[in-house]
């Protein structure tokens, strides 16, 4: 027989009931990160499933804050589909010593720290069970000599699994982006991983929509290729404000697909860069 009160929402985080259903606080599993770190602000960038545009808004809002004087930097915590380091141009592996590790360097001195530079090679598949995964993602946090940093974003991967759910236990997050797009918010998927954060008392900061529209290059008209978005309709019902829409643009595509995303143009995600800066 369960021992669940009646009327439970399994919202732990509000609830002062003692029953066995009764999640473990996620406080109780914080890690330190490791002793030569300083970090002021960690901001988790999530998804509710793949192909969204996550480590780009991720790379942006390093870039964008970096721009501001402030010193960032990038945990790439999806292990399985790391693209930080592509984006950044960055193919050398990760130094450590007796220490600890260290993140690579981009070209204008944001920190990055992904799997990738852990490999034999770029291409080489991470076939390793959930745990595994996991532990490593921890270890990005615990091992790795970040320095003095102003930002530290994560880039997490998809989804509401066992490496959301290490990150969201095991790092002190001072709240999250939630990155999606126009097809997906006619689904519930979006609010899963919303729901998963109000669950674990992750502050959510805001809703970037990536792929918002096209802009007609000789008339300026914004197109919406996936039809009538609903980014404040999702919002709204979430209570939770959008924080910027980036639009299908092959000049922001060819950055990122060259390496170079710290030469991007455009003012999409200066407002959430600004709110972010407001935390600080």
């Amino acid at each position: 027989m369960s021992n669940t009160p009646e009327g439970c929402t399994h919202d732990c985080g509000s609830c002062s009931q003692n029953c066995g259903e009764r999640t473990q606080d996620p406080q109780s599993f914080l890690e330190k990160p490791h002793e030569l770190s300083s970090i002021k602000r960690v901001i988790g960038v999530v998804s509710g499933k793949g192909g969204v545009g996550k480590s780009i808004v991720t790379s942006m809002l390093a870039v964008l804050l970096n721009r501001k004087g402030y010193s960032t930097a990038i945990l790439d915590a999806d292990v399985t589909g790391p693209s930080i380091p592509k984006a950044f141009g960055i193919h050398e592996k990760a130094q450590g010593d007796e220490v600890g590790l260290y993140p690579a360097r981009t070209k204008t001195g944001i920190g990055v720290m992904s799997v990738n530079m852990l490999l034999e090679t770029e291409t080489t598949p991470v076939i390793w069970r959930g745990p595994v995964i996991s532990g490593v993602v921890k270890q990005f946090w615990t091992d790795v000599v970040w320095g003095d940093v102003d930002f530290l974003f994560v880039d997490m991967p998809p989804g509401t699994g066992d490496v959301p759910l290490t990150v969201f236990q095991s790092i002190p997050l001072d709240g999250i982006v939630v990155v999606t797009s126009p097809q997906e918010l006619v689904s519930v998927i979006v609010e899963k991983a919303v729901n998963m954060a109000k669950m674990m008392n992750i502050p959510i900061l805001g809703l970037v929509e990536n792929m918002s529209y096209v802009t007609c290059p000789d008339c300026g008209r914004k197109i919406q290729v996936f039809g009538e978005s609903r980014l404040e309709e999702a919002a709204a019902h979430n209570s939770i404000p959008v924080l910027g829409r980036i639009p299908m643009d092959p000049a922001l595509a060819k950055v990122v697909d060259q390496g170079v995303v710290e030469l991007f143009e455009g003012d999409w995600l200066d407002a959430a860069a600004e709110k972010l800066e407001d935390r600080q």
